[in-house]
């Protein structure tokens, strides 16, 4: 205990979520050991993850070492649980089924729930917005930045 009676180790929300920040920073490092760096100059395919890595370890350390003042983890209310949950399975869906039925219908498909199920918006709305942002990312990313997206079996 510290002078005010409280314990200056307790578990607090942003101790916790500094110290998630710190270790997934740390994976990140991690997994880009076996990329080349290369320079300022001439960045290679590992320079952007690390820069990243290195900032979540920055901030991810800031925040455990100053969330004195945050709220007990045990104090937390969960009442977005059910939303995070279907962003989490939104997630991983996108994650598993783009190499199988391609971008734009991963995309489609999953931004379809979010803005539908998660987000309550009227089914048109929703597919309009859905449509459009997996066709015009497509196009940004695949045609006028030439990052090569997974197409799917049927070529979409």
């Amino acid at each position: 205990m510290d002078r005010t009676g409280k314990d200056p180790w307790a578990l607090r929300a942003d101790r916790v979520t500094g110290t998630a920040l710190l270790v997934l920073g740390l994976v990140v490092l991690w997994e880009s050991r076996v990329l080349p760096l290369g320079s300022l100059r001439h960045p290679g395919p590992a320079f952007v993850p690390v820069a990243l890595a290195l900032l979540l370890v920055l901030f991810g350390v800031l925040l455990a070492v100053t969330g004195r003042a945050s709220p007990l983890l045990r104090e937390l209310g969960w009442v977005e649980a059910r939303h995070a949950l279907a962003i989490l399975l939104a997630c991983a869906f996108a994650a598993a089924a783009l190499e199988r039925i391609g971008y734009r219908t991963t995309m489609a498909v999953t931004l379809f729930f979010l803005f539908r199920v998660v987000e309550r918006k009227p089914t048109v709305v929703a597919a309009a917005f859905a449509l459009g942002l997996a066709l015009v990312s497509f196009y940004l990313f695949d045609t006028v930045l030439r990052v090569p997206l997974p197409r799917g079996p049927l070529g979409l």
